[in-house]
C-alpha cells in the first residue's frame, strides 16, 4: 500500500510558512481542542494503533464535519482495512475542503487504483504532480498506473523520474523491473531487482520477481535458489511456492511442484489457477490417485465461475464444450482483455494482395512448424502475402531456414513488448492476423487483445475456443465443431471441406527403421503405440489399454518417454492392474524423420480421451500406422476422427470406450482385418485430402478471401463453409 503521511496544511506562498488547515465548522469543541485531538489521532495512526486513531478522527469529525486532516486520514485508514470506495469517498470529500493538497491525491490514486478505476487514478498522481512536481511516491504510483494500462514505455519514464528525484526508492526500482519484463527486458529487469534488493535486503516480491527474470533467461536454477530465498522470508506465501511451483513444471520436476501446489492449495484453497496447475503436474508425472474428486472440483469450480483451472489444462480433463467456453472466458477475461480502444479503427486497406500475419512462438523444430511449412509456401503469392510473426527463439536448423525462406516478411519479434507486436501487425497493415498458438506454452493472447489487423483469427495450435470477443474465427470441420455445437466457441466457425488439420507433404520420413531390438521392443509380439505426450494419459484410458495387454498374448505398449516419476507411476499402474510392469516400453524422443521411421515397428496406435492426438496421430498416419480412436463431443476429442475419416479410414472411429476398446482388441487378434486397413491406409495417405498440402492451401485461401471480403465491405463475422476445390 503506498499512500502517504504528510503535514495535512499546504504552503502560504506569501507568508512563506507552513500553515494548519482552516475548520470551517469548529461545532462545540474549541479550534486548538480539535488541533491536539488531531496530533494525538496522527500520532496514534502512526504507531499502529489503528483503532484508537480511527476513533478519534471520527470524534473529531463530529465537532468539525470539514476538518480536511481528519477525513483525508480516516479515509487512509478506510483504505488500509480495504474499504477502499469508503477510502475514495472520504479523501474525495477532503480535497473538495482543499484541492491543493499533493499528498492526498497520491493517497486518493492510490485507493481508485486498488478498485481497478486506473484512468482516474491516473488524473490524481497527476494533480499531486501538478502541486509538486518532484513528488516520488506520485510518480511511483503513477507508473503502477501506467503499467495497468499497459502504457509500458510511459510507466518505465514515470519510474524513472522517481528514481531520479529519490535514487534509494526500493519500490520504483521494483517496478522498474517489473515494467521491464512487460517489455521483455528480462536482463535490464534483473539490474532493477538487483537494485531494489540492494536497498532491502529483505524484499520479497522483488525477490520473486526476479526468480521469474531469471526463469526468462533459462537460468533456472538461479531461479530456484531466488525462490528458496523468497521463501525463507515468507515460509507460507502462497504466490512464492505457486511462482516457484510453475518454475518446476519448467524444469521437468513435476513431483516437486505438485508439492508445492498442494502447499499453496493448503494455504489458500482459492488461490486462482492452483487447481489446474496441481492436476497438470499429476498428470504429467501419471499420478492419478485423487483424479477423478480432483476433476470434478475443477468443473465445479468452472460452473460456478472460479479461476480453478487454465484452458489448455481444462482440455485434458473435460469434454464438454460448454465447460471447456467457461473456463476460456474466465481466462480471457483476466489474461488477455481487449484492449480499451482498438488499434485497427475501421479503415478499409484494398490492398492488392490479402495480407495475411501468422503469429507463433513455434517457427522452429516443432509440431506446429512441421504441420503448417507446405501451406506457407504453397499460398498463391498472386493473391497473398505471409507474414511470419515469430514470437520464440531462432533455435536455428533446417526448419528455421526453411520457414524464413517460405514467407516474404519474416518478423523476429520475441523480444518486443504485447503491445510492440501489435503495433508491428497494425503498421504492416495486416488484412488478417492468424494466431497459431492460443492458450498454449509460450503463447502470447495479448497481442491480438489490441486488435491491430480487420480480422483475426485462432487455428491450428489450440484445439477450442479462446473465449474472447477480439477473435473472430475458429478454423475447424464439421467433425471437430458439428453444426450442434457451434454456440459453445465464442469464435464464429468457418468449416474447412475436409480436415481442419494442415500437414506437409513434404515431411521426410527416415531411410533407417531401427530393429525391434534396437528400440528396446521384444523380438516378437504385438505392439501397441501412443506416442502422445503422457499427461494426456486418463486412467480410465489406460484400464482399457492394459486390459488389452492381458488378452493379446506377448503384446506390449510402446509410450512416449517421460521424466522418472511418471515411468515408475505407470508401471505401478500396470502392476496394480495385474500387467507386468515390463510390458511398458518407453521411446526417447530423437529427430523427426527418425521418430517416423520408428513408427513402423508398431501394429497400432491408440489414440487417448478426452484429448485426442493431433499432430501425433497424422505423424503416425503418414507413417502408415493404423491410429484407433474414440470420437467424444469437445474439438480435442474429436481431432482424430477428422484425421481419420480425411485418410479414408472412418471404420477406425468409434463413439464409445466400449466400442474403443473392443476395435482395438479385433484389430490385434484379427491380423487379415488389420492387414486390409493398413493396405488401404498405404494407398490412400498419398491419394486423399490429408496429406494434400496444395489443396489444403487453396482452401484456407478460400476461407480467408470470405473473410477479408466481409471485412472490406463492413460486414461482421459469421459462420460459414468453405466448398470444396476440384
Amino acid at each position: 500500500m503506498h499512500w502517504q503521511w504528510a503535514w495535512t496544511g499546504r504552503k502560504d506562498m506569501s507568508a512563506g510558512k507552513e500553515q494548519s488547515p482552516k475548520i470551517p465548522r469548529p461545532g462545540s469543541g474549541s479550534q486548538p481542542e480539535i488541533e491536539a485531538a488531531f496530533q494525538r489521532a496522527l500520532a496514534l495512526h502512526r504507531q499502529g494503533q489503528i483503532g484508537s486513531a480511527e476513533s478519534l478522527y471520527r470524534e473529531i469529525l463530529e465537532q468539525a464535519p470539514d476538518h480536511f486532516g481528519a477525513l483525508h486520514y480516516l479515509g487512509v485508514i478506510e483504505g488500509q482495512k480495504r474499504n477502499y470506495v469508503a477510502a475514495a469517498a472520504l479523501i474525495e470529500r477532503a480535497l473538495a475542503i482543499d484541492p491543493h493538497s499533493a499528498p492526498a491525491h497520491n493517497n486518493l490514486g492510490t485507493f481508485l487504483r486498488k478498485l481497478g478505476r486506473n484512468e482516474d487514478a491516473l488524473a490524481s498522481f497527476d494533480r499531486a504532480l501538478a502541486i509538486k512536481p518532484d513528488h516520488a511516491e506520485a510518480l511511483h504510483n503513477r507508473g503502477n498506473a501506467l503499467r495497468q494500462l499497459q502504457r509500458y514505455e510511459d510507466a518505465l519514464a514515470s519510474y524513472e523520474r522517481a528514481l531520479a528525484v529519490k535514487p534509494d526508492y526500493a519500490e520504483a526500482h521494483y517496478g522498474r523491473g517489473n515494467v521491464l519484463i512487460d517489455l521483455r527486458r528480462a536482463g535490464e529487469a534483473m539490474a532493477s531487482y538487483e537494485r531494489a534488493l540492494a536497498i532491502r535486503p529483505g524484499f520479497a516480491d522483488a525477490l520473486l520477481n526476479r526468480a521469474y527474470a531469471l526463469l526468462e533467461l533459462k537460468r533456472n536454477e538461479e531461479a530456484l535458489a531466488c525462490y528458496r530465498q523468497a521463501l525463507a522470508i515468507r515460509p507460507d506465501s502462497p504466490e512464492a511456492l505457486y511462482n516457484r511451483g510453475i518454475a518446476l513444471t519448467v524444469m521437468k520436476r513435476y513431483e516437486e511442484a505438485v508439492a508445492d501446489f498442494e502447499r499453496v492449495l493448503r494455504l489458500d484453497p482459492e488461490y486462482p489457477y492452483v487447481k489446474g496447475k496441481l492436476i497438470h503436474a499429476r498428470l504429467d508425472c501419471c499420478d492419478w490417485r485423487s483424479y477423478e474428486p480432483d476433476v470434478a472440483a475443477i468443473e465445479a469450480d468452472i460452473r460456478s465461475g472460479r479461476r480453478a483451472c487454465e484452458p489448455f489444462t481444462f482440455m485434458a480433463l473435460s469434454d464438454s464444450p460448454d465447460d471447456q467456453l467457461r473456463c476460456a472466458r474466465i481466462y480471457a477475461a483476466e489474461a488477455c482483455p481487449a484492449a480499451p480502444e482498438a488499434m485497427w479503427r475501421g479503415e478499409r486497406y484494398r490492398h492488392e494482395r490479402i495480407r495475411v500475419a501468422y503469429l507463433s512462438a513455434d517457427l522452429r523444430d516443432h509440431p506446429i512448424a512441421y504441420l503448417m511449412a507446405g501451406v506457407f509456401e504453397n499460398h498463391d503469392r498472386s493473391r497473398f502475402e505471409p507474414i511470419a510473426i515469430s514470437l520464440g527463439p531462432d533455435g536455428g536448423g533446417a526448419m528455421r531456414t526453411r520457414l524464413e525462406g517460405a514467407f516474404e516478411h519474416f518478423i523476429d519479434a520475441g523480444p518486443k513488448s504485447d503491445r510492440a507486436v501489435a503495433e508491428v501487425i497494425r503498421d504492416l497493415e495486416a488484412d488478417i492476423a492468424v494466431d497459431l498458438m492460443g492458450y498454449t506454452a509460450d503463447s502470447r493472447p495479448r497481442i491480438l487483445a489490441f486488435r491491430p489487423a480487420p480480422v483475426q483469427v485462432n487455428y491450428l495450435g489450440y484445439p477450442g475456443t479462446m473465449g474472447a470477443d477480439h477473435i473472430d474465427y475458429i478454423l475447424a470441420d464439421r467433425i471437430v465443431i458439428p453444426e450442434e455445437t457451434r454456440r459453445h466457441y465464442s469464435e464464429k466457425t468457418v468449416y474447412l471441406p475436409d480436415t481442419y488439420q494442415a500437414n506437409d507433404s513434404r515431411k521426410r520420413i527416415g531411410d533407417v527403421v531401427p530393429t525391434r531390438a534396437e528400440a528396446g521392443l521384444p523380438d516378437t509380439g504385438f505392439v501397441f503405440c501412443s506416442f502422445n505426450n503422457l499427461y494426456k494419459i486418463a486412467p480410465h484410458v489406460f484400464a482399457i489399454w492394459m486390459r488389452l495387454l492381458r488378452d493379446v498374448e506377448g503384446s506390449v505398449l510402446w509410450l512416449l518417454e517421460g521424466d522418472a516419476s511418471a515411468i515408475r507411476n505407470l508401471r505401478r499402474e500396470a502392476a496394480a492392474r495385474g500387467i507386468s510392469p515390463d510390458r511398458l516400453v518407453f521411446a526417447p524422443r530423437i529427430k523427426l524423420e527418425d521418430y517416423l521411421a520408428r513408427y513402423r515397428l508398431a501394429d497400432l496406435f491408440l489414440d487417448t480421451q478426452p484429448y485426442n492426438a493431433g499432430s501425433t496421430a497424422s505423424d503416425a498416419l503418414w507413417s502408415g500406422l493404423p491410429v484407433v480412436t474414440c470420437q467424444r463431443s469437445s474439438f480435442a476429442g474429436r481431432m482424430a476422427g477428422s484425421l481419420l475419416n480425411a485418410v479414408g479410414l472412418p471404420e477406425l472411429v468409434t463413439r464409445s470406450l466400449g466400442e474403443y476398446e473392443n476395435l482395438a482388441r479385433t484389430l490385434a487378434l484379427g491380423t487379415d482385418m488389420l492387414g486390409a486397413i493398413r493396405a488401404k491406409l498405404a494407398e490412400n495417405r498419398l491419394t486423399r485430402p490429408l496429406f494434400d498440402t496444395g489443396r489444403f492451401c487453396r482452401h484456407i485461401e478460400a476461407a480467408y478471401a470470405a473473410m477479408h471480403e466481409r471485412a472490406v465491405r463492413g460486414a461482421p463475422p459469421e459462420d460459414f463453409a468453405v466448398e470444396p476445390i476440384g
